[in-house]
This record gives structure tokens, sequence and C-alpha cells, in this order.
């Protein structure tokens, strides 16, 4: 057996106690977290079963990672609840047709059959998740029914469908039906059930695939001997440290006191400060015309992240008793009206105008005692440069760039106006 094998079979190997471990603690907790992990831990295992199956079936070498989901670091909530709506992502790593027919047309082996077989299974699942919503239908109930003959359909009628959509339970007379209630479409219930079983056993199943796939890549690749567990990769990482993963945190209150709503006031003003930084600095560089859409994006995005950040925290935030609940607002509102207040100016400092720019630069600091101080000099831009003559007569400053809104010192543009800065110290 090469290395390469013995590597790819202890990580399956690996896989598999992950998704087996992952399920004892549904059996002992079931929750939230404990779910998403088994769902990820099972689509974990049958992705790397079926990468090494097809590597096995088409002659090549394995490959030397498994494909694995990655856990969000930064967006676990985010990650759980997109693993408990899609099962973790079971339903997409399930073998396709493609995969089936690779697998049958490879030459007989009673291990590849079981193999198959278990794919088989996989696939019976899948179409449960698929066609299950398929046999509800809109219907009308009838004058004299009760809620349990409507529901398996023993009364009332079939609503009619929408215009060229025949299937009643397609998801478009689903979506608009035209009764006045949902029931399983008379006659269908022994195939609803079925649909039901094949979807719910797509867990069992999961695992079951999986360790098929071990048998068959350990009889040709293993040398006949059980391969040692490897180093555990995935959502496995994560099979008894739930806590450490989604930590648990307080929820919003149902009904907010009035220092709860003075501190999310707080914090919206915050937001609303600091969603106004991109539109104060880009009127300052002149960018509204020519980068507005730019600048708008910013405003939304920092919106939106002022808003998930208050979402995922606000909860913690504003746990305090009494008035104690408030202060983080107030701290907020503190710092929304220092931003309020110094943006303008910090605005103006960085991009400010040729006359201010001289005025910081020249005339209040070297010319400040010189016939080019501020009150001594007639000035005009022309052309991109900014044009100094003293009153009281002397060499004319040729400064440029000379530009509204720019970040460019003002430099001498000939050499009698470098003359002149040298002779005061500039």
């Amino acid at each position: 057996m090469s290395d390469r094998w013995r590597h790819s079979l202890a990580a399956l190997c690996a896989l598999g106690d992950g998704a087996r471990a992952a399920a004892e603690r549904v059996n002992g907790s079931g929750t939230d977290t404990t779910m998403a992990i088994r769902y990820a831990t099972e689509a974990d295992y049958v992705r790397g079963a079926l990468a090494l199956l097809r590597a096995h079936l088409d002659g090549r070498r394995a490959p030397q990672r498994l494909p694995v989901a990655r856990v969000w670091p930064c967006f676990r909530d985010v990650w759980q609840h997109q693993a408990l709506s899609r099962l973790g992502g079971v339903w997409r790593a399930i073998p396709g047709r493609a995969a089936l027919e690779q697998m049958r047309s490879a030459p007989t082996d009673p291990l590849l059959d079981v193999v198959i077989e278990e794919a088989e299974a996989l696939q019976a699942s899948l179409r449960g998740h698929r066609q299950l919503d398929r046999m509800y239908e809109s219907y009308i109930p009838g004058p004299t029914s009760s809620p349990i003959d409507e529901l398996v359909g023993n009364v009332g009628r079939s609503a009619p469908t929408l215009p060229g959509f025949p299937d009643p339970g397609h998801a478009l007379n689903r979506a608009f039906p035209r009764g006045r209630g949902t029931r399983i479409q008379p006659g269908r219930m022994a195939e609803f059930n079925q649909l039901a079983t094949d979807r719910h056993a797509v867990h069992k199943r999961a695992v079951a695939f999986g360790d098929a796939v071990l048998a068959l890549l350990v009889a040709h690749h293993g040398d006949g001997g059980a391969p040692q567990a490897g180093r555990l990769r995935g959502a496995g990482l994560w099979v008894g440290r739930e806590s450490v993963l989604v930590p648990h945190r307080p929820k919003w209150p149902t009904k907010l006191s009035g220092f709860q709503f003075a501190a999310l006031a707080g914090m919206a003003w915050l937001v609303m400060a600091c969603a106004a930084l991109p539109l104060t600095f880009g009127q300052r560089a002149h960018l509204v015309f020519s980068h507005g859409t730019l600048l708008f994006l910013a405003v939304g995005a920092i919106v939106c992240f002022g808003i998930g950040t208050i979402y995922r925290f606000g909860p913690k935030w504003i746990q305090a008793p009494d008035a104690r609940a408030a202060l983080p607002g107030v701290a907020a509102a503190l710092a929304a009206l220092l931003v309020g207040q110094w943006q303008g100016a910090v605005a103006d400092h960085y991009f400010a105008g040729p006359y201010d720019r001289y005025e910081r630069e020249y005339a209040d600091e070297c010319l400040a005692a010189s016939p080019y101080r501020r009150d001594a000099v007639q000035s005009r831009v022309s052309e991109g440069v900014l044009i100094v003559s003293p009153i009281s007569g002397g060499t004319t400053l040729r400064l440029g760039p000379a530009e509204e809104g720019g970040m460019h010192p003002l430099r001498p543009l000939d050499q009698a106006t470098r003359a002149v800065l040298d002779k005061y110290g500039c």
C-alpha cells in the first residue's frame, strides 16, 4: 500500500469516527449546535468517501487531502443556521447519476455491489427530499368535514391549478394556492410515507455509504488490515466542544425597557455618524460626482456592518439591570458626537484647498514674519498654479499643484520661488 493511500484511508476512517461520535452526541443532548455538527460531519464523510472511490475506479492516486467543509471562524452563528437549514450539505454530497454509472460500469466486485446499493439508497433519500413537498396540494374543504378527514383526503375537493401548471404539487401551485387549505393528495398517502421514510433515513445511509466505501478501499489498498484513524479535520474537530464553537448568548428581550431603548438609540446614532464619513470625505475631496456610486456603497456597507454588529452583540450589551442597560448607548452617543464634530475638521485638514494649504504650510509657519505673510499678499490660482504676490513688491511665488480637495503639498515651481523659500528657511 502506498503512503498516499495509507494517509487517505486513515483520514477517511477519522471522518467516519467523527460522524458516529457526532450522532452519539445528538442522542445525548440534541442542541442546535450538535445537530449542525452531525450534519456537517456526515456530509464530510460522504464527500471524502466519494472522492476516494472515484480515484479508485479511475485508477488514479489517492488525493492528498479529502474535501471537508470549513467552519466559518467569524460567523459561526450563521454557519450553524446554514448547516441546519441545508442539512450540512448532505444533499449536495450524495453521489449523482454519473457517479452511479461509473460504479455500475466497473468490474464486478461483491464489495462494490454493496457500495452501489448504499449509493442507490442515498439517491432514494435525495428523491424523497425533492419530491416530498410535491405530495401536497391546495384543496377546498367540504361543508361538513373535520380537520382529520381533510388531512387524509377523505372529504373536500382539490382546488383548481394555475393555468399551464397542471401538477397540483408544483411549487407555483403551492406558493399561490387557489384553495383554503393544504393536504396530502388523495391516493398518494403510501407514496408520501415512503418518501418521508427515505428522507429521514439519509443520516444512517450516509454513514453506511462511507463505511461501505471504506471496506472496499481497505480490501484493495489496505493490505487486508484495518487502517488507523488519522487526524480529524472539518466539523468533526468540534465534537464534544459545541459550547466553544457556538457559545450560549442572550437573546433579544420580547419587550424593551426605556433604558434598553435609549441604549439602542445611542448605538444607532453612532452607526449613522460613521455612515456619514465616506460622504464627508468624498465631498471635501470633490469625489461625489466622479465616484458617487462607490461612496454610497461604502455608506451601505458601514450601515450593514453596524446593524449586524448591534444585532449580534446588542442583547449582551443591554442585559444589565435598570439604568446600567443604557450605559453602552451613552458611550455610543458620546462617540457619535465626537465623530460628527471631528469628521469635517479632519476632512478639511487632509483635503484642503490651495489657499488654506498655503496658509498652513507657509504663511503661518516659515513666512509668518516676512512680506509673504497672510495679510500682506495677493493670491490667485491659474491653471493649477498658486500665484502669490506680495503687496509691498518683490518676487512672485509660484506654487503647485494648486488643486481643490488634493492631498499633495505645495512645492515651488521655479528657481525664483525656491530661492525665496530658502531665504526664509522653508
